[in-house]
């Protein structure tokens, strides 16, 4: 968990006072199809139910999974912010929700797949000019 997931975030709402809510955008870093695992400065505890909407920004649009019902399963923090694991409730198999999140982790793994190629590609050509 040392990066976060390239163009992807998850938005939610939070009460602010009795008739405000304030819109949070949090990192996400990890993501399969049964939750995920965000960080945010807001303190949440195990236990508490979230309403998600996980935006992964495209050129041309962004592909965006919205109102993802999430159950907060464990807490960790990390400085001054925390690392929560987000359990999402079932998907219905072909539901606009379902079928949304199935792409956003297939474009994901494509983005990674050509990082990873990258990044190795970049220290073979370093490690080269060293010799």
């Amino acid at each position: 968990m040392n990066e976060a997931l390239p163009d992807l975030i998850a938005r939610f709402r939070i009460k602010q006072g009795l008739f405000r809510k304030e819109l949070v955008e949090a990192s996400v870093f990890e993501l399969d199809s049964y939750g995920c695992v965000m960080k945010t400065d807001k303190v949440f505890e195990p236990g508490d139910s979230l309403t998600l909407d996980l935006v992964m920004d495209m050129p041309f649009e962004e592909i965006c999974a919205e109102s993802v019902s999430g159950l907060v399963t464990e807490r960790r923090k990390h400085c001054s912010n925390f690392f929560y694991s987000i359990d999402f409730s079932e998907f219905e198999p072909g539901s606009p929700n379902g079928d949304k999140l199935k792409r956003i982790r297939e474009v994901l793994s494509r983005k990674l797949s050509l990082k990873s190629r990258r990044t190795s590609s970049g220290s073979i050509s370093g490690f080269r000019q060293m010799a």
